[in-house]
């Protein structure tokens, strides 16, 4: 059945209801109620059975292949089975670093069935994963076009949109005004909230040494680490402590775990506002944490209006900058910076304690690393950053025909770019891949690879790498020096070691740690 047949249909059958109705006023209202079923059956048809054949059979045509289209919702159910499965059991051997086949477990099948360009499918929307470094990163710097972001808004709105979502002339002004917040020179006046925070944090250790009985004592770093994170960004974002952001905190971990359950729903159209226990629990979050993030903007609005100082938080340098781009439509709405906001909070607590948490483990298995990494953080962070990247894969989708490596995508093609694959991959970085050698960034990024070309994606590449990239390392960086001068430590006999995805890579059974003071 093509698109032909199918209109010819929906007329027909509209014809036919208005023909045989009994009155006028009853078969124009039959008519065009028949009309509106005969379009949604059309909409559906195409969305879910039309245009996935035609784009899989023109992917199909030059030579590539992958797992076959599932009539509705493509691979998204075996994805969450073979995820379900994954985490059901820890890591064997219990302390690899070769996780992807645990984190991602379909991905990984589909690579190693079908190679390292594949056909998979989400939902009705075929997503074609890429792992050959060379083209992610051409993908990534745009060098075949432009590529749009691949983001459900309504779902991605639950969490953040901000300018890591934006696509366009929206991307481009969003960008422009965040930039002078996350100069790098901005961020060194933030140091001393750095110090401030990782001070608390070591002190309570301390406290917590000192009271063990043989001079010890064992603590799960994750929550730890959130902590220290969380208030790092309410100081360093918002002028404010932990205890103050804190609900906003709390709200976001339990929107992120829902917002994972309502992407198994994904391929149904407008099922984000099906009244669904969980979609009514996600909606009422998100009322929450933007109604107090509108009250923090306003307030610091009106101070700046009544001529008192920005601060040099981001809040406060975002608000300058915005006022400073000029009127109208070169600022951002108040509901922008609301999501800018959400994306500071989400991103800048999350990825440094994902980080933080990784190291603390790494080191604890490796433990003759640990008096080298008080020389030698920067290489450790980022060996840590290639085995376990806090976002384990990125999208683009196609908007016109694209020509990629040999292969033309259609529009409204999905390209993953599994980073976590590409960091993991022997070709790219040698045989020793899923070891931990920091010393392989000895000489900097671009000469950790076999062949010196860059294949280090955690933050992201090119125009859209990641902006908060300086103020995540500089962070990272003195959190980790300062304990690593007053601790030694080693992974618990309890650590199970179980890497899984939550939006970011987090410890399915948390990171206890052995702490000793040196």
């Amino acid at each position: 059945m093509d698109d032909d047949v199918v209109v010819a249909a929906a007329a027909a059958a509209a014809a036919a209801a208005a023909s045989s109705s009994p009155s006028p006023p009853w078969s124009l209202l039959q008519g065009l109620l028949a009309l509106l079923v005969a379009w949604g059956a059309y909409r559906a048809a195409q969305t879910f059975w039309l245009r996935p054949r035609r784009l899989g059979r023109a992917l199909r045509a030059q030579g590539l292949t992958g797992t076959a289209y599932r009539f509705p919702a493509g691979d998204l159910k075996e994805n969450a089975r073979l995820n379900d499965e994954a985490r059901s059991r820890p890591m064997q051997p219990p302390c690899s670093h070769d996780v992807v086949p645990r984190v991602m477990p379909h991905l990984f099948n589909t690579v190693k069935d079908h190679g390292n360009i594949c056909i998979t499918w989400f939902g009705p929307i075929p997503r074609v994963v890429i792992t050959e470094a060379e083209l992610v990163r051409d993908i990534l710097s745009n060098k075949f076009g432009h590529f749009e972001k691949f983001t459900n808004k309504s779902l991605g709105k639950m969490i953040a949109l901000g300018v890591a979502s934006y696509d366009g002339e929206k991307w481009a002004k969003h960008r422009r005004i965040l930039n002078p917040a996350f100069h790098l020179e901005k961020l060194k006046r933030m140091q001393p909230a750095f110090l401030t925070c990782c001070t608390e944090l070591i002190d309570r250790w301390d406290k917590e040494v000192a009271g063990g009985s043989d001079g010890s004592f064992e603590l799960d770093v994750w929550p730890e680490f959130q902590s220290l994170t969380g208030d790092v960004i309410s100081r360093t974002a918002f002028g404010s402590s932990f205890m103050e952001g804190r609900r906003i905190f709390q709200l976001q971990a339990e929107q992120a775990e829902r917002v994972i359950k309502a992407f198994q729903y994904i391929y149904i159209p407008g099922f984000v506002f099906f009244p669904t226990p969980n979609n009514r629990r996600m909606k009422e979050i998100n009322r929450e944490i933007e109604g107090t993030l509108r009250g923090m903007i306003e307030k610091r609005e009106r101070a700046i209006e009544n001529g008192e100082a920005s601060g040099d938080d981001l809040l406060g340098l975002l608000l300058q900058s915005n006022m400073e781009s000029g009127k109208g439509g070169l600022r951002m709405s108040t509901e922008d910076v609301v999501e800018e906001c959400k994306l500071f909070y989400f991103a800048g607590m999350e990825t440094t304690s994902v980080l933080l948490t990784w190291t603390l483990v790494i080191l604890g298995m490796h433990p003759e690393w640990q008096d080298r990494a008080r020389e030698e953080v920067t290489m450790i962070l980022y060996e840590v950053l290639r085995l376990y990247p806090p976002a384990v894969t990125l999208n683009r989708r196609t908007f016109k025909d694209m020509q990629i490596g040999g292969i033309t995508y259609p529009a409204g093609v999905i390209l993953e770019l599994p980073v976590i694959v590409v960091h993991h991959d022997p070709d790219v970085w040698g045989k020793d891949a899923h070891e931990f050698r920091p010393e392989r960034f000895a000489e900097g990024i671009s000469k950790a690879t076999k062949d010196q070309q860059p294949a280090f994606f955690p933050f992201g590449w090119g125009p859209r790498i990641c902006i908060g990239q300086n103020f995540a390392l500089l962070e990272a960086k003195m959190a980790l020096s300062m304990i690593l001068q007053r601790f030694q430590f080693r992974l618990s006999p309890s650590y199970t070691h179980a890497p899984y995805t939550v939006l970011l890579l987090h410890p399915q059974h948390g990171a206890p740690i052995i702490f000793d003071r040196i």
